[in-house]
């Protein structure tokens, strides 16, 4: 089909411009002196007339019509540029008289009619002038047998070319040669042509002055012949109507009794085939993906039971198990739209089925999941260099609607074996490891028992972090922050933790990254926050005259996807009555770097709130300097693992000093965390680093020990016995003049 519509491209590249290259031509060399009434009557009737005044021969598909006697009449009175003219307006005038009847037509096929009218009627004039001399002259001066020769070299020049054209372009259509196109519709048409170049000869004739009564003659008698003919056509037509429609009642007439035999069989026949169709259609719907094509995860189930049972049968038959997952699909979704990511899934699952053979199996399982059953395998290594040839096709883009998109694959593997009692069960570990894989960020993991343990425990997690929110078993600790310059208790950050009624208090690190992936760390924040703001209010009244303690929340970027976080934590401020500057909420650089631009607009609202804004772990993410000013922030954090080797002699001590200067620049503070050892302590009271965290000064801690830390604010005062305000103000000079001479 393809083939087919070049080579109709490829045919029209050629004929359109020669076609028009000569409409361009007699234009440009268009005689306008020549015009006149005669001509203006003659364009008229030629362009707007010609094409109804026709008759067809009894029994043919031929018409003969006015219209090619009068452009060859054109061409002997006003020669080759005018008859081209009138030639290519005629063609384009009756094509869209067509269109407008309602028949199909395409545009393409109205420039082929007027490009092949135009090319036609130039190589007839210009024959015409090579073996004859000027038209117009042989026209008005030659005797009637030259006059024939040429009208008869014309029409047989315009019957070739257009009949080959035509041929030609029709063969291409069909399929067919140009011989069998050319014999069947076009042979015939030679009549046609030779009919109107008599009629053009003898009117050329007739309108000589010397013979105008000849030529009124001819115009009486080929109207009178017209008007005749069409009046017995019209009556033939009649006669064979009334004859048809007389041969069609007895017809009628005969079959009725067969017709009504039948009409029960004909329904239930067409009852029975229509339901075994619609049984068709709903068992392949049944096992098939509508999007891809592809089976999906019902048939793959279907043919995962059959190799289970084959192995069981016969242990030298191995199987395995592909599961796949598209990376960031999601983003390609969100960013270009559902009609691209449906177009990615097919090309998606086209490429994965160029690689598999006969007898294996590719499904789609829905969303962005592929699963393949890889047979007759001899041993591990198959599966391997499978899945890495998965991944190396997919290093290369996908071109979908003009665009390049990148993106690959999460694949886990399981193989088939005797351990097995259900083909579930090993779709399930294929799962396991897909996602192990993923969360690793590996091209590919073989699943083994750890990791089911693993996904065991997680599922545990979830299952048990559900009712740890409904039961109240999550509880705030906190850490506090320490002004470096007076060593005086400034405020705290609020850490989650949970006693498990079995296990224990667990960290943070098992269960924050299950609440982030289902959801619940959005009410668990908001819980943390408002019991630490009700807290922090009930701190600060422990000792009303001293300076206001400040408290750090950290804020998760699965807040940034949703809409009101700010009026729940506007209502949290309400509620709390605490102070809207003694609340600092810590969001992490890949949180804000995500959707930067979305993440600035966040967090201008959450600033027009009055609170203050950090920045949590700097350093560790992707920061972008070009976006770090636009954001309203108040602190950078830096992280503990610069804090932590700063004594070690690496280079975490100069990216801790870049960061404290890159702060003071932005007009920030500082908060540096992880603080273990007096040397730390002293370096980065030396940096002009305005506060700090640490087990140096305490670990996270429960209410009532928080409590006792509010009591003692001057305890760690006694950690630099020589803790004199100036000594700290001249080391922070010391340390900027170093950073300018750096």
């Amino acid at each position: 089909m393809e083939k087919k519509e070049r080579n109709i491209n490829l045919y029209l590249a050629g004929i359109l411009p020669a076609g028009f290259a000569v409409l361009a031509w007699v234009i440009y060399c268009f005689p306008v002196e020549k015009i006149n009434a005669g001509l203006i009557a003659l364009s008229v009737v030629t362009v707007f007339f010609s094409s109804y005044l026709r008759i067809q021969l009894p029994r043919t598909k031929i018409h003969l019509t006015i219209s090619d006697a009068l452009i060859i009449l054109s061409l002997l009175i006003y020669g080759g540029e005018v008859a081209v003219l009138l030639a290519a307006l005629e063609s384009c005038y009756t094509s869209l008289n067509l269109r407008r009847q309602g028949i199909s037509i395409k545009t393409k096929t109205i420039f082929l009619n007027v490009a092949v009218a135009a090319i036609s009627t130039f190589l007839t004039a210009s024959v015409a002038d090579y073996l004859f001399g000027a038209t117009e002259t042989v026209a008005n001066t030659a005797n009637n047998s030259r006059l024939l020769a040429m009208i008869t070299a014309m029409a047989f020049t315009q019957f070739v070319v257009n009949s080959i054209c035509v041929a030609v372009f029709i063969a291409l259509k069909s399929e067919k040669t140009v011989w069998e196109v050319w014999n069947e519709y076009c042979l015939n048409a030679l009549v046609m042509y030779f009919t109107g170049a008599i009629l053009a000869g003898v009117a050329v004739r007739a309108l000589q002055p010397i013979n105008i009564f000849l030529f009124a003659v001819v115009v009486g008698f080929f109207a009178i012949v017209y008007m005749t003919y069409r009046r017995y056509a019209d009556d033939i037509k009649k006669t064979s109507a009334k004859a048809e429609q007389a041969e069609r009642e007895r017809a009628e007439q005969a079959e009725n009794h067969i017709v009504e035999l039948q009409r029960h069989i004909a329904e239930q026949e067409r009852i029975g085939q229509a339901l075994r169709k619609s049984k068709e259609r709903f068992r392949y719907a049944a096992f098939h993906d509508a999007l891809t094509n592809l089976p999906n995860r019902n048939s793959f189930i279907e043919k995962l039971k059959f190799s289970l049972e084959k192995h069981k049968q016969n242990p030298e038959y191995n199987f395995a198990i592909l599961f796949l997952d598209l990376n960031r699909f999601k983003t390609v979704n969100e960013s270009l739209g559902h009609s691209i990511g449906n177009n990615l899934i097919q090309a998606v699952g086209k490429r994965l089925k160029e690689l598999i053979k006969d007898d294996d199996l590719l499904a789609r399982f829905g969303g962005d999941e592929f699963a393949i059953i890889l047979t007759n395998i001899k041993d591990t290594d198959d599966v391997v260099s499978f899945a890495q040839l998965i991944n190396y096709k997919f290093s290369y883009p996908f071109n979908i609607s003009g665009r390049e998109i990148f993106i690959n694959t999460s694949i886990g593997i399981s193989f088939g074996g005797a351990n097995y009692e259900e083909a579930e069960e090993i779709l399930r570990d294929a799962d396991i490891a897909m996602y192990y894989a993923k969360d690793h960020n590996k091209n590919y993991e073989i699943f083994n028992q750890t990791m089911r343990t693993r996904a065991v425990t997680l599922h545990q997690i979830e299952t048990d972090l559900r009712y740890a929110v409904e039961r109240g078993e999550l509880c705030a600790f906190y850490q506090p922050i320490i002004a470096l310059g007076t060593m005086q208790l400034s405020g705290f950050e609020s850490l989650i933790r949970w006693q498990h009624p079995q296990r224990g208090l667990i960290p943070p690190n098992e269960f924050i990254p299950v609440a982030e992936e289902t959801g619940l760390i959005i009410p668990i924040t908001y819980w943390m926050l408002e019991e630490s703001c009700r807290r922090i209010v009930r701190f600060q009244q422990l000792d009303p005259n001293g300076s206001p303690l400040f408290l750090s929340v950290n804020l998760s970027g699965k807040h940034f996807a949703h809409g009101d976080i700010v009026e729940q934590i506007q209502d949290i401020i309400i509620k709390t009555q605490i102070a809207p500057q003694c609340l600092k909420l810590e969001i992490t650089e890949s949180a804000v770097m995500d959707n930067p631009e979305k993440a600035i607009a966040m967090l201008k609202r959450l600033k027009n709130l009055g609170l203050q804004l950090s920045i949590d772990d700097f350093g560790t993410g992707y920061s972008s300097l070009s976006y770090l000013h636009r954001f309203p922030i108040d602190t950078l954090k830096v992280d503990r693992s610069f804090v932590g080797t700063m004594e070690d002699g690496t280079e975490n001590g100069e990216i801790v000093r870049t960061v404290i200067a890159l702060a003071k620049a932005l007009n920030l503070d500082v908060v540096a965390e992880g603080i273990e050892t007096i040397h730390q302590l002293h370096q980065l009271r030396i940096l002009g680093c305005e506060y700090g965290q640490g087990y140096l000064f305490s670990r996270p801690v429960p209410l009532d020990e928080a409590e006792k830390i509010v009591a003692d604010k001057n305890r760690w005062q006694r950690i630099i016995p020589d803790n004199n305000p100036n000594a700290v103000a001249q080391n922070r000079e010391f340390s900027h003049l170093r950073l300018m001479n750096s």
